[in-house]
């Protein structure tokens, strides 16, 4: 659940890379500029994860809500909300909610902000396919992780051509498992509630409250 939630936030809009491959330099580069001058997003998308030799085939469906430095997030079952200081995630199976505080300057904190350079360093990137989608011309890009440690054997960023968005996000594991976020809705500057990302604990009567500093 935890390596879900972290695949969502990190790669729904990982997109300024350092320059590697031009041509995937200036496609990344019109991206990030327009997404940076929406003043929210709200996404609807799918998440499928599939391992062949394992026989796993799993498919989930989520929504995110980014307005500046805050967002709310419903995926599998769980909400996880930041309000620009704590991070509370909601899970009604266990009825069990979890608070922490978010220093910004901390490397593995995950923030909006941090969601649009998460790719900054540790990857190669290159100009890979274009596929026709439905009549939408979606643009591969192909990121292969410095690590050679690292899990993942590479990362396929999919944008659509004309609107400059992303279509999805495919990541390949090197244990053959693969797992590919599709965004089914992107949604721009929409009217948000002023509280949407303000927690509220009488909501949650029974729930056993854990409180990290």
């Amino acid at each position: 659940m935890k390596n879900a939630l972290s695949l969502v936030l990190f790669f729904l809009l990982s997109l300024n890379i350092n320059a590697q491959d031009k041509k995937a330099k200036d496609l990344l580069d019109q991206v990030t500029a327009k997404i940076k001058s929406y003043d929210n997003i709200v996404i609807d998308f799918k998440y499928t994860l599939t391992n062949l030799k394992e026989n796993i085939n799993k498919e989930s469906k989520g929504n995110v809500i980014l307005d500046g430095n805050k967002y709310y997030l419903n995926f599998m079952g769980v909400t996880k909300i930041f309000d620009g200081k704590k991070s509370y995630t909601i899970v009604p199976e266990d009825e069990e909610i979890t608070i922490s505080s978010v220093n910004d300057k901390d490397d593995n904190a995950i923030t909006p902000s941090k969601m649009l350079t998460f790719f900054n360093s540790g990857y190669k990137y290159y100009w890979d396919i274009l596929q026709d989608v439905k009549g939408r011309k979606i643009q591969y890009i192909k990121l292969v992780p410095n690590n050679s440690k690292d899990q993942r054997k590479e990362i396929l960023l999919g944008i659509d051509s004309k609107t400059k968005t992303i279509y999805n996000v495919i990541e390949i594991g090197r244990n053959g498992t693969k797992t590919t976020l599709t965004v089914n809705s992107f949604k721009t500057n929409q009217p948000i509630s002023k509280n949407q990302f303000t927690f509220v604990a009488s909501k949650y009567p029974n729930y056993y409250i854990n409180k990290i500093d």
